[in-house]
């Protein structure tokens, strides 16, 4: 079976736009009392992990955005930047009320139907709130910490050192092998039929081809080679960054980690288009890059594909022509 054209992997959710973060306003003092106390500052206030939504006149999901209320004086809150909506400035405040239902959504589920400015404010919050949230007290002496800089580091009050957010990249592979069939993995914890690629976070010492070589061979027992870089995206559950990455077998025999991978097996598009079709393989969320690169090798959106549509490209029979060079 020959494989299908290969383009480069598409835009990813949470990835399409990019934020003016105005860091230069993160060094002047008082700058969020100054905007919050300005009733023309965009406020995006986040709840547990959601932000409110709204329709827009074109039907489109888009971020609630209010002036600044008294409360959000003593709340978190976070200079985002410049609101590429509206053009005025942009805070994040995290409250601890807890939200009331309809109309407040996560990221997970938010992400495909935002605008990808939107999109951006959403994950940029939800990351920088997580991170927060972790380092109330400081790593090097348990003192507490304060936010400072616009709220974009948090500094010991004993020792006045300074930490600022941490990113932690972990890489997703996608292998393929000489018949272009896909590697796929089940984590021990993960449900029946639920199915993605290998994945893991870069350890101390490593380049993100190391690290993909290393997680496979121990989630799976294969030997990878050809090791190229795909893509990446920002992951703020609760403040990762997949690092996509393609890779060629090796080898092909196949022995799950103990412990941490309930099954590892090779299919074929084929093979993987029936499962979806009979129900009995789960496809990652919609806003995942494991979605996209699966949907890059099938040809389809899984979605698609477990819908019943009749062929996928490479099924599609073209007749031959007389030279290379002739075009349909």
């Amino acid at each position: 079976m020959a494989a299908p054209d290969r383009p480069d992997l598409p835009t990813l959710a949470l990835t399409g736009a990019a934020l003016e973060r105005m860091a230069h306003w993160r060094e002047e003092p008082e700058t969020l009392g100054r905007l919050l106390s300005n009733p023309e500052t965009v406020v995006l206030e986040l709840r547990g992990d959601r932000l409110e939504v709204t329709e827009n006149p074109e039907g489109r999901a888009t971020l609630v955005r209010r002036s600044p209320r008294p409360a959000d004086a003593s709340r978190l809150a976070i200079l985002l930047g410049e609101d590429p909506g509206t053009g005025r400035p942009c805070v994040a405040v995290v409250s601890t009320e807890q939200p009331p239902g309809e109309g407040w959504i996560n990221l997970r589920a938010a992400g495909l139907t935002l605008s990808p400015a939107d999109a951006d404010l959403f994950a940029t919050t939800l990351g920088i709130a997580n991170w927060h949230a972790a380092q109330s007290f400081c790593p090097r002496c348990g003192a507490p910490t304060r936010p400072e800089k616009a709220g974009w580091i948090r500094v010991c009050e004993a020792d006045a050192t300074e930490h600022y957010p941490r990113t932690d990249p972990a890489v997703i592979v996608a292998v393929t092998d000489d018949d272009d069939r896909m590697l796929f993995g089940r984590g021990i914890a993960w449900p029946e039929g639920q199915f993605s690629m290998l994945a893991g976070f870069v350890e101390p010492g490593e380049s993100f081809e190391t690290a993909a070589a290393r997680e496979v061979l121990e989630e799976s027992g294969v030997h990878i080679t050809d090791v190229r870089y795909l893509g990446s995206q920002p992951w703020p559950f609760p403040a990762s960054i997949m690092v996509a990455m393609a890779a060629r077998a090796r080898t092909l025999e196949t022995t799950p980690a103990p412990g941490e991978m309930a099954e590892v097996r090779w299919l074929s598009r084929d093979e993987y288009a029936a499962l979806l079709r009979s129900g009995s393989i789960r496809v990652p969320g919609g806003i995942s890059v494991a979605r996209k690169m699966i949907a890059q090798w099938l040809g389809a959106d899984p979605s698609d594909v477990a819908g019943g549509a009749p062929q996928l490209p490479w099924q599609v029979v073209k007749p031959p022509g007389p030279t290379a060079a002739t075009t349909e």
